[in-house]
């Protein structure tokens, strides 16, 4: 139990290192603020593919081979890879990984998947089972809107509270040596169901859950907000933001400047019309994997947390008028020295 810190947090005392990584944009991605943090934008949203779930599936695979050719690591050099999707039985990664021969794990935690990705793969290799892993995630707007909403041919009105899903895909390669932005902390969330049934409005939804989870990081580590250079929500969009700022000042605890959201970060909302931000397993993937990690590396950040968060619904779930239970995970990434 040396490594357990509290209830929720497990301290990686190898701190495992992120050697290489990538993100993978669309279009409409690659026109907003972090255009020139991606590695690969897309000018056609098939991908070169005939249906956007396999648009989704080819994104993944492009995102993985630019992690591995960044890392010069052979594919077969990886013990495992972590990855997830928002499509039912998350069929983007499993077709996108079912022919590497590699040791495989499909994970589901909604837009959360990212960092639960990392915190697995990371405990793995601090635990001695693995030396090379690769997380992964991503999403795609088309493929989402089918699953979750309404056709795009429909043309529905969207809510001023909903949110705008990425599309997009993030790489991470998880090492046991190398150098590189370290993993030293692990808090998993725990379900938080706030009762809110909008399937337009994930950012409440999934607030509570971001908000449990990083006063359990800063309860289980005894940091304080300001002990990080920035902190990063994965995906609320601006309404989710400012409702976990308000929770916090009811604690007597203001989160400032240094506390972003990846859905408020990756469009400009008002000139690219995405309402309240964006979404998706992809968002915060490829803004960590291709804009916080590139900021660490340049030492503009030299610790940052990293809490990604996940609306754990379906479309059955909804038509039966159910509620949204939201996830939240954090992990703490620091250079080393710092």
């Amino acid at each position: 139990m040396l490594k357990r810190k509290g209830r929720q947090t497990i301290q990686l005392l190898s701190a495992p290192v992120i050697k290489a990584h990538a993100a993978v944009a669309g279009k409409k991605e690659g026109q907003g603020p972090l255009k020139n943090c991606f590695d690969l934008i897309s000018e056609d949203s098939y991908f070169g593919e005939e249906s956007w779930e396999k648009a989704e599936s080819h994104m993944l695979k492009q995102c993985f081979t630019l992690a591995c050719d960044k890392g010069r690591l052979a594919p077969s050099e990886l013990d495992y890879v972590f990855a997830g999707d928002l499509l039912s039985q998350c069929i983007s990664s499993s077709f996108a990984f079912k022919d590497s021969g590699l040791p495989y794990f499909g994970l589901y935690g909604a837009c959360s998947t990212m960092a639960e990705a990392l915190s697995l793969g990371a405990m793995l290799v601090d635990g001695g089972f693995g030396e090379n892993i690769c997380a992964i995630t991503g999403s795609h707007f088309c493929s989402a809107e089918r699953q979750f909403r309404f056709p795009l041919e429909y043309g529905a009105l969207r809510a001023p509270s909903s949110q705008w899903t990425v599309t997009g895909a993030g790489s991470a390669i998880i090492s046991s040596s190398g150098s590189g932005p370290q993993i030293t902390n692990v808090t998993t969330g725990f379900i938080v169901d706030a009762g809110i049934t909008d399937a337009n409005n994930m950012g409440a939804a999934m607030a509570p859950a971001a908000y449990e989870t990083l006063k359990a990081h800063f309860n289980d580590t005894g940091r304080t907000p300001n002990y990080y250079d920035a902190i990063f929500t994965g995906d609320l969009g601006i309404l989710g933001r400012d409702i976990v700022q308000d929770l916090f000042k009811k604690d007597g605890v203001t989160l400032g400047p240094e506390y972003m959201d990846c859905g408020v970060l990756i469009y400009d909302r008002l000139a690219q019309q995405v309402n309240a931000g964006g979404s998706g397993a992809g968002c915060c993937a490829s803004v960590l994997c291709g804009h916080i990690l590139d900021c660490l590396e340049k030492g503009i950040w030299k610790k940052i947390l990293f809490a990604a968060t996940g609306a754990l619904m379906s479309p059955t779930s909804s038509m039966q008028g159910g509620s949204i239970p939201g996830i939240c995970h954090a992990v703490s990434i620091e250079m080393e020295g710092a």
